[in-house]
């Protein structure tokens, strides 16, 4: 079974679906070839850069610009032709890639390659089965294509929005976002307390994606100084001035902070905690739901992550917090709520999908006999 991945490295996310994915191939079919390819860094490197650091920079400077462009490419604006175009350009080079590579399936963890794999298939100069795994919680058109395979979404509220836009009901699998195998675990806590220095009381666990984007930095403060008996676990990524800025800001506080860049200790750190405090990216809150985590939510990102929000606070497994809110009432309003906490966590549990990676690999599989 040779499995090609094609993703794009525009956060962590679509890159580690596809780590998800190949760990429970490698398991079952030792000797296997899966391969994951940054898509638009094989394409053109100089492209990739111009492409991803002005994703990034305009997510991260001005989020509401972004929310617009995202909003004008749903509603079939130029801006979906444009990508559509750019990538029909670019798709050349992924045929060369699996003329080489002889795949049995690719599998697409981003817009970007699932569009150039369209392409190349509406011209039959492909003919592998490809399959789409969307990493959020809601649909866009940018994602709709034809002769894709499969369509792998996080729920089946997405599955039914697919059927709107006209995909076959058949090839779509609500089975959830692929995550790894660390968070089907649960820990010890004790031995995770004792490693990480920390107490056994309420503990809230601050993320912000892997490059630390969002509103952090005024969340942990207000954590530092509400007047709740808890303790803070704060992971920066790869925002070095970030971390420096918590650092400097819990010299004087009482409470136990732990602040740690990017670590791969995220399920144990998850299993010792009793809130996740997060922007709302898509494979966060699916590791988040697995781990029966209750959310608040923070700084979503106009567009996909407002809708990932959207869902996780209409079905009660997450509350919202704003700037300029009152944190002590918040966390008062939760923490002191054991029927509200309850809720939260019991629909954590509803929603998660902790075999959606071996889910996959079944479709996938069942995709390379036909």
């Amino acid at each position: 079974m040779d499995v090609l991945i094609l993703s794009v490295s525009a956060g962590g996310g679509h890159l580690k679906a596809g780590e998800a994915i190949k760990e429970v191939v490698e398991y079952r079919h030792p000797g296997s070839r899966v391969t994951i390819i940054d898509t638009l860094k094989y394409v053109n490197p100089i492209l990739d850069k111009l492409i991803v650091g002005s994703y990034l920079n305009t997510v991260k400077n001005t989020p509401k610009i972004y929310g617009k462009l995202y909003e004008m490419s749903e509603t079939g604006d130029n801006l979906g032709d444009f990508s559509k175009t750019v990538n029909k350009l670019l798709s050349y080079k992924i045929k060369s890639l699996i003329d080489e590579y002889k795949p049995s399936v690719v599998v697409c963890t981003h817009l970007f390659p699932l569009q150039m794999m369209s392409n190349l298939k509406r011209k039959n100069k492909v003919t592998v089965p490809t399959a789409s795994i969307i990493t959020d919680f809601v649909s866009h058109s940018m994602w709709i294509h034809d002769n894709i395979d499969a369509y792998v979404v996080a729920h089946n509220h997405i599955k039914y929005e697919l059927i709107k836009k006209g995909i076959p009901q058949g090839s779509i699998y609500p089975y959830g976002i692929p995550v790894s195998s660390n968070f089907l675990c649960k820990n010890d806590k004790d031995k995770v307390r004792a490693e990480f220095g920390l107490d056994d009381k309420l503990t809230f666990l601050i993320m912000g994606g892997s490059l630390g984007f969002g509103e952090i930095r005024d969340t942990f403060r207000a954590l530092i100084d509400c007047k709740e008996d808890i303790q803070i676990i704060a992971l920066t990524g790869k925002n070095t001035k970030l971390k420096r800025q918590l650092e400097k800001h819990s010299l004087n506080s009482n409470k136990t902070v732990k602040i740690l860049s990017y670590t791969n200790r995220v399920a144990d750190l998850m299993d010792v905690s009793d809130f996740l405090v997060t922007k709302p990216g898509g494979m966060t809150i699916s590791e988040a739901l697995v781990k029966q985590l209750p959310m608040f939510l923070i700084s979503p990102i106009p567009g996909q992550e407002e809708g990932n929000a959207h869902f996780l606070l209409n079905n009660g497994a997450a509350a919202r917090l704003f700037a300029n809110d009152d944190i002590d009432s918040i966390l008062y309003q939760i923490t002191d709520n054991p029927l509200r906490l309850k809720h939260m966590k019991e629909m954590a549990a509803y929603l998660a999908k902790p075999n959606a990676s071996s889910d996959i690999v079944d479709m996938l599989e069942n995709l390379i006999k036909k």
